[in-house]
């Protein structure tokens, strides 16, 4: 009994051992498995690493050899010029004489002289109303008024010879007096009713029409006297030193780039305005073909009789900076161009050209074109070929 328990107590025993041996080869090749995987993973980083580590070299040695190529440029002397002291403004132009023809007393419109933007002749009839009821009246007033001189003479007659009163003198008087004076207003209210061009000039848009009821202010139209013209502008005081009246005047405007008018400083303001501390000053221009027209925005220059020296440079050379303006010099280096950088003062521009006050020296070559793409040392190719020329003055071309 003993013996068949103690085998009914083995036998779970001697199972679960036998079944812990079959485990173990099960474990001991998954482990095989993850240290394969690891194995792996490992050697491809190394090997990406070393590629990785390959280009990195051959990039870092390359880089030792790269060398910029030079930067494609154009050249310009710094030239030493003499320039006519100028002082530009913006100005307006100004008729030298403009009004609005209007009339003095109502009327009908009969008859109109002109027509809308017609040059007219100083007395030339522009507006004719009807006076027909004016004529009636001054032919009654007429009347009245020789009636009133006869009565005058007679009465004369009469005191001469003591057989009328000095008071019937004076009455007699006093009424040719008043229709005198009453033939004289008729008149003068039928010329009114004709309206003539008070001086040569052109008209502009006509604003009245035939058979329109005019009232006294009512305006025809517009006319205005424009060869020669005024062209006012503001100059700040610093200039009333050498301004003066006389002083040569240089007119451009962007309606024709091509043309400019010259004239003459012709007023010069006697006082400085308060705001600005600026003065006022006016120039006159022929303007015999009439382009230019009142309103119109214009650049005057006032010139000095007076030049002075002024090192010049193309205003495209220059580099614009809030912490100063530079040009890049063009400089020999190991048989190569070079780049310099050079800090200026500039002065006066005139078209294309600026003036250098400090910074360059007369006959130095400077970048004119392209220096936003340099720096200093920067190698350089000169095209001046590809180069545009810089003027004072200059003129739009139509491209061909």
């Amino acid at each position: 009994m003993n013996q068949v328990a103690l085998k009914g107590i083995e036998s779970p025993i001697r199972a679960e051992a036998r079944v812990e041996m079959a485990a173990v080869p099960v474990r001991t090749g998954k482990k095989r498995v993850w240290f394969l995987a690891v194995g792996g993973v490992v050697a491809i980083i190394v090997v990406l690493a070393g590629i990785k580590a390959m280009q990195i070299g051959a990039m870092i040695k390359a880089g030792k050899s790269f060398a910029i190529p030079p930067e494609t440029v154009t050249s310009a002397k710094v030239d030493a010029v003499k320039w006519q002291a100028s002082r530009e403004a913006v100005g307006t132009l100004v008729a030298v004489r403009a009004v609005t023809v209007a009339s003095e007393v109502p009327g009908t419109v009969r008859e109109l002289g002109f027509e809308s933007g017609a040059f007219v002749r100083r007395g030339d009839v522009m507006v004719r109303m009807d006076t027909s009821t004016e004529e009636a009246q001054l032919t009654s007033a007429e009347a009245e008024a020789a009636l009133a001189k006869s009565n005058l003479g007679r009465t004369r007659t009469l005191r001469g010879q003591n057989a009328a009163t000095p008071a019937d003198l004076d009455a007699a008087e006093a009424r040719f007096n008043q229709s005198s004076a009453n033939v004289a207003v008729l008149k003068a209210t039928i010329a009114k009713k004709t309206i003539h061009a008070p001086f040569d000039g052109r008209v502009a848009i006509r604003q009245v029409e035939l058979g329109q009821v005019l009232s006294p202010g009512t305006a025809i139209a517009s006319l205005q006297s424009i060869n020669p013209i005024h062209a006012d502008f503001w100059l700040p005081q610093q200039v009333l030193a050498d301004l003066r009246v006389g002083m040569q005047a240089r007119l451009r405007t962007d309606v024709f780039p091509d043309q400019n008018w010259n004239g003459l400083v012709t007023t010069v303001n006697p006082e400085v305005d308060l705001a600005t501390r600026n003065v006022r000053v006016r120039a006159t221009f022929p303007n015999s073909d009439g382009r230019l027209r009142p309103g119109m925005f214009a650049n005057v220059d006032v010139l000095s009789p007076d030049e002075r020296p002024a090192l010049v440079i193309p205003a495209t050379a220059v580099i614009y900076a809030p912490y100063g303006d530079s040009v890049f010099a063009i400089e020999q280096k190991d048989k190569q161009l070079v780049a310099h950088q050079k800090f200026v003062r500039l002065g006066e521009r005139r078209g294309d050209l600026v003036a250098v006050v400090t910074g360059l020296n007369a006959g130095e070559e400077i970048v004119s074109s392209g220096a936003f793409k340099l720096h200093n040392g920067s190698t350089l190719v000169i095209r001046n070929d590809l180069a545009p020329e810089a003027q004072a003055a200059p003129k739009l071309t139509d491209p061909k």
